[in-house]
């Protein structure tokens, strides 16, 4: 039986490494090195060759390409005026090509977004994590830094592709689990010992959100070329920032009003204590947790790009056709109380009854629209339609 795509994605980022040893790892806030012994183990997913030749097209523009250099005073980011045209934001190549020989490390963000390749890889990752993950590329020249120490606000997985990286990897979080709403303010500094890496080609390096770090590439070596896996996981907080913003209708105790004119009275704020705890306990009562949940899988469907099970010319489904849910197209499937369930995908949304609940979960594994019965030819062609059922 063939690897899925979420098992091709974890072998070739995490090697031999079990998948439950991989999520006691993202549970975790350490640090971790994980060598590899194939200096193309990444070849397949990006090159140098690629990025030259996405910088010759219309699509190499800011803020998607940016440019860094640790060796400036004040902010490491270099000015967009340098690199690019003038008036606009399309890439003026000669400048900064010219640019990144005097030592500006080339960032291009979201690069899964246009190269297939990447794009599946983040995919299947998804697939396993259930979150989104996205993949920015950082291009050093010899004897340069991109960005000096600094935390990241996610965890992140470093794939060194070619080249040679030495990094400095700190133990102690001096501003634990950030998030994007507490970035980086050069209002930290790391706290005891580095630990000193040489990253190779087909190493990987695993850097939870919040632990201290920077990289360089030493003189006289060959261009650094690495991807940055932007691990994705929604945090509590912003998740009931949604939840409240939905509920806020549905619940008086959070639509009560705060006397300003009694504040200045002796239990002014006492009183906005009690109105804080009436709201504050709703939210433990049953059913909003389910509600949370539901919204974090809902986002990794509605939010990441779309990659639909089909093609331009893919005809409709026969009978005798074996179908499966698309690896590639991110679904939520919420079952209902009274029967049936909702199914969400990037764009669209149906009402499922029992009998079409049954189907799906069927074509899970597989099947064939004869198989599953009367109307399933029906259903299977509007689904496979959207993308979201491809022949097995």
């Amino acid at each position: 039986m063939s690897a899925t795509l979420a098992e091709e994605a974890w072998s070739l980022a995490f090697g031999t490494l079990s998948f439950e040893d991989g999520l006691a790892m993202r549970e975790n806030t350490a640090w971790r090195l994980m060598p590899g012994n194939d200096p193309d183990r990444f070849a397949g997913l990006l090159s140098i060759a690629d990025l030259d030749a996405f910088l010759r097209t219309d699509a190499a523009r800011t803020p998607r390409v940016s440019m860094a250099d640790g060796g400036r005073k004040g902010s490491a980011a270099v000015p967009v005026d340098e690199y690019i045209e003038e008036g606009g934001d399309r890439v003026d190549l000669p400048r900064l090509l010219a640019r990144h020989d005097a030592g500006a490390s080339l960032v291009v963000s979201q690069f899964h977004e246009i190269h297939p390749p990447l794009a599946r890889f983040c995919r299947g990752l998804e697939k396993a994590f259930l979150h989104g993950v996205q993949a920015n590329i950082y291009m050093t020249p010899p004897g340069a830094q991109g960005f000096r120490v600094h935390f990241d606000t996610h965890d992140v997985l470093v794939l060194q592709v070619s080249g040679r990286k030495a990094w400095r990897v700190w133990d102690a979080i001096p501003f634990p689990a950030p998030t994007r709403h507490t970035p980086w303010a050069n209002n930290a500094s790391p706290e005891g010992e580095p630990h000193e890496l040489l990253m190779a080609p087909g190493d990987v390096l695993y850097v939870p959100r919040g632990v201290m770090h920077e990289a360089m590439v030493q003189a006289g070596a060959e261009p650094s070329l690495h991807i940055t896996l932007g691990l994705l996981e929604p945090g509590l907080g912003e998740m009931l920032r949604h939840l409240l913003a939905e509920v806020e209708a549905e619940e008086p105790a959070l639509r009560a009003a705060i006397p300003t004119w009694r504040l200045a009275e002796a239990d002014g704020v006492a009183a906005v204590q009690r109105l804080l705890t009436d709201a504050l306990g709703l939210l433990s009562r049953p059913g909003y947790a389910d509600r949370i949940a539901v919204a974090a899988l809902d986002r990794v469907a509605r939010d990441r790009m779309s990659l639909p099970g089909r093609s331009l010319t893919t005809p409709p489904p026969a009978p005798e056709d074996r179908l499966r849910l698309s690896e590639t197209m991110h679904h939520t499937l919420v079952p209902f109380p009274e029967g049936g369930a909702a199914l969400r995908w990037y764009g669209g949304a149906e009402k499922l009854t029992q009998q079409e609940f049954d189907w799906l979960l069927a074509l899970e594994d597989g099947a064939t629209p004869a198989a599953l019965g009367e109307g399933a030819l029906d259903f299977c062609r509007r689904l496979a339609r959207y993308g979201l059922l491809e022949r097995a």
